[in-house]
């Protein structure tokens, strides 16, 4: 009988205690929802990768660490190598799984233009982290295709303006024969003719061409005031090196392909200096989203750093949650609730989709190459007139 009421008093003091939050009552376990990372985590441009793939992953793991979350956030990995039909594989085998409700996807514009019709045929949203083609977006109406960064449209048209403001009057012209080198080149073209410049010569280089010495022994003989770059850091690192080697002093002029760590560290910081790029949105390192970015990054001691686009990578990984928490774990619905997004504040600034669920970005932010680190350009000893840039 005294046994029995120990165990009953016992039973009212845990109650009791629990209620009054004394004794620590576990807590009810939250749905797991899964999310897809696409991105090159090998190959040239995998620094860019493992950036966007760290970032997505910050995002899941502070979501998953806010109590007022309604689910647990799981992200899954895959590398498209920056190869179109290694893309079309990883976007199928993540598409076909219906409980991966959603993706982060693809820095390479090649490979997002061969995933679009998939994730379109399968229903699900995915939101482009990084691809700058205009017609990943506009090339079809598939709804499920957002994009969170700008085009080179809106790069081409600022970086023509800017370079000709300076006072630059000839360009030579070197792109990658993809569709993002030649994309960059007809929109970079036209408009810096629109702008006052000339192009005085255009070479199409492959990809994994080695050896510039015909296209640049010309391209010494025109003299050119600045030569024009559009392709991606392991190309352009090349190019530049060789640059240097034949006596060419022209300024270097490159896409957001160039705008990582990885194209100051694949020559000197002496050679790399003075180079300028340009990237789609608010500079989020002026941002106060963006500088708890950083700070969150930092603590979490990834191997690699965000790069340009990890901020872009975060962001669209929060949409993507924060639609989920509003409709739950459904494809299209949480499509619908991306398709209406209209000024989100996210670190790089305001988001919102149009028509065709390509973001409506206000600004594109000019980075310089100073002293071994890409710096904004009005922060830079450059913006500030202290220091010339080649040919100035």
């Amino acid at each position: 009988m005294r046994k029995k009421n120990t165990a009953g008093v016992a039973t009212a003091i845990w109650t009791i205690s629990a209620a009054l939050g004394l004794i620590a009552v576990p807590a009810i376990a939250k749905d797991v929802v899964k999310i897809a990372f696409i991105g090159p985590l090998t190959g040239g441009v995998s620094s860019i990768g493992l950036g966007g793939r760290n970032s997505a992953d910050l995002a899941v793991r502070v979501r998953n660490a806010d109590p007022k979350s309604k689910y647990t956030y799981q992200l899954v990995v895959q590398d498209d190598e920056c190869k179109p039909n290694v893309g079309v594989q990883v976007a199928t085998k993540v598409a076909a799984d219906n409980s991966i409700i959603a993706g982060v996807t693809h820095f390479c514009s090649a490979v997002a233009m061969g995933t679009v019709g998939v994730y379109n045929r399968f229903g699900m949203p995915a939101v482009v982290w990084g691809a700058v083609l205009p017609d990943i977006t506009y090339g079809n109406n598939f709804k499920e295709i957002h994009r969170i960064n700008g085009t080179m449209v809106n790069q081409s048209e600022v970086s023509a303006k800017f370079m000709t403001g300076l006072g630059y009057k000839k360009w030579a012209i070197i792109h990658d024969t993809t569709d993002y080198g030649k994309g960059h080149n007809k929109y970079f073209s036209e408009n810096l003719k629109k702008d006052g410049g000339t192009v005085v010569a255009t070479f199409g280089v492959t990809a994994d061409q080695q050896d510039f010495s015909s296209e640049l022994t010309k391209i010494r003989e025109l003299k050119p005031d600045v030569v024009y770059f559009g392709g991606l850091t392991p190309l352009g690192v090349r190019i530049r090196t060789q640059m240097e080697k034949l006596g060419i002093k022209a300024e270097f002029q490159g896409t957001s392909g160039i705008k990582s760590d990885a194209y100051i560290q694949g020559m000197s910081k002496e050679l790399a200096e003075g180079s300028v790029a340009f990237l789609e949105g608010a500079p989020w390192e002026k941002l106060p989203g963006g500088l708890a970015f950083t700070a969150k990054y930092q603590q979490q001691k990834f191997g690699e750093p965000p790069e340009a686009y990890g901020p872009f990578a975060y962001a669209a990984a929060n949409l993507i949650m924060d639609a989920i928490e509003k409709v739950g774990p459904d494809r299209k619905k949480v499509r619908d609730v991306l398709n209406a997004t209209k000024d989100v504040d996210t670190i790089i600034g305001k988001v919102t989709f149009d028509d065709h669920r390509q973001n409506i970005v206000p600004l594109v932010t000019k980075y310089v190459v100073e002293d071994g680190k890409w710096a904004i350009w009005e922060d830079s000893s450059y913006g500030k007139g202290t220091r010339k840039l080649p040919g100035l």
